[in-house]
């Protein structure tokens, strides 16, 4: 696709920032006051952001919640490098250039309405997006379902799930408070020893619960993924398995983040073979099965 496309959707504006929360394992999330983002965001689209005027180059961060009514939006990040620590070193107030909303995202289709939301690591928050957006559609007969792995503390406080959800084991009763109030069931995956947690990778507890669905409702089933990259494949084997649709969000690094530089290119493949493509603005979602 041309960056013409994307003119007109995509805003450079100074984000004020509003709030900001440190957690465990160096995570922190950030509220940022940026009206033209918020409106236009969508599960999956991210942001390139100033970190600190000391640093030219920007970092893209996916963007967890948007609020087109307040103007804000949420980012979650862990500190990875001096950029992002510098970022998490802005005090409340502070003003932040920041592009976006950059990217396609997820698009979720009503005649599969058991969504099977995925996410590793800081692949976490563009699931969150995802299943508010479909929480605020209403009573439109989505049946979501998130399933989250970390092997760092999660980016929120746990607590056990009064929500029952089929076929996944007993015990597994974690769970993600947010989701909870929005009456989105969620389960979490970690090898950390985490109470509550299924113990071991995230795909196999993915791969649980589809076992456990007759064909009828394996038809109704569409995944949806973001992680680091062998997750991703591992999930794209797990969709190839039982027959279901599938995108991923990848995650590359970026430096210009608007299609550009073409240095986030990755080979997919196309009906007439393989072809590169740009994860900042033909991506970062893809259909998992031109990709792994």
């Amino acid at each position: 696709m041309s960056e013409q496309a994307h003119r007109g959707t995509i805003f450079v504006e100074d984000a004020r920032l509003l709030a900001r929360e440190a957690l465990a394992g160096e995570q922190f999330v950030l509220r940022l006051d940026a009206p033209r983002c918020a409106r236009a965001a969508t599960p999956g689209s991210f942001i390139h952001i100033t970190c600190d005027l000391s640093i030219p180059m920007r970092r893209p961060l996916s963007i967890m919640r948007a609020d087109p009514v307040a103007g804000w939006i949420e980012v979650l990040y862990k500190i990875v490098g001096p950029g992002l620590r510098q970022l998490s070193a802005q005090p409340v107030g502070a003003s932040l250039s920041v592009i976006g909303p950059i990217g396609h995202g997820f698009t979720a289709h009503p005649d599969r309405p058991r969504t099977l939301m995925v996410g590793g690591g800081v692949g976490i928050p563009p699931m969150v997006f995802l299943a508010e957006s479909l929480k605020t559609q209403g009573d439109d007969g989505w049946k979501p379902l998130v399933l989250m792995g970390s092997e760092i503390p999660f980016p929120f406080r746990l607590r056990p799930s009064t929500m029952i959800v089929p076929g996944i084991p007993a015990g597994v009763i974690a769970c993600m408070p947010l989701l909870e109030e929005w009456q989105v069931p969620s389960r979490l995956a970690s090898f950390a020893d985490f109470a509550g947690c299924y113990q071991g990778y995230v795909t196999d507890l993915a791969a649980l619960w589809l076992a456990g669905l007759d064909p009828a409702a394996l038809a109704q089933v569409e995944i949806f993924a973001c992680g680091p990259t062998p997750m991703l494949a591992a999930t794209a084997r797990l969709a190839r398995r039982f027959g279901i649709p599938c995108q991923v969000s990848l995650e590359e690094f970026m430096a210009c983040a608007v299609g550009g530089c073409a240095g986030c290119a990755v080979e997919v493949k196309t009906p007439g073979g393989s072809a590169m493509k740009r994860v900042c603005v033909d991506g970062p979602v893809f259909d998992a099965e031109i990709v792994f």
